[in-house]
């Protein structure tokens, strides 16, 4: 029970930032806070992809935490990333790209396989059970 009580305070934790970030934030300085869908609507431990102003974005739900990348695959050039297979490399979340199986960190977009690739990586707030993505 109390590993519960941990998730929860943590979620809590996280979505207090987050509403503070989105209230200091100014659309024209640092991008506009979108919403995408509600959080029963990505699969734990899995990812989906999403279109989202003008851009394709893949996300992934890890507990109560919800990351977003972009979605294509910077070696296929394709948005494939959101069928990736998730997992942890190190105690690190990573998705495995579908296609050569670079491996990409969820919080910052890194590639673990090849220093010289990366995806954009945004910053995702969850509100009222909505998932929200700043993009810039």
């Amino acid at each position: 029970m109390n590993g519960i009580c941990e998730l929860e305070g943590s979620h809590r934790e996280q979505e207090v930032e987050m509403k503070a970030l989105k209230e200091d934030m100014l659309p024209s300085e640092h991008g506009e806070w979108l919403r995408v869908c509600p959080l029963s609507a990505l699969p734990e431990q899995a990812g989906r992809s999403a279109w989202l102003g003008g851009r394709a974005l893949a996300l992934f739900r890890l507990g109560e935490r919800v990351y977003a990348l972009d979605a294509v695959d910077p070696l296929a050039g394709v948005a494939v990333l959101g069928r990736g297979l998730v997992g942890d490399c190190g105690g690190e979340p990573v998705v495995a790209s579908p296609l050569y199986k670079q491996r990409y960190a969820l919080a910052d977009g890194r590639c673990l396989d090849d220093p010289a690739l990366r995806v954009a990586c945004w910053p995702v707030m969850l509100s009222d059970d909505e998932v929200w993505v700043l993009l810039g």
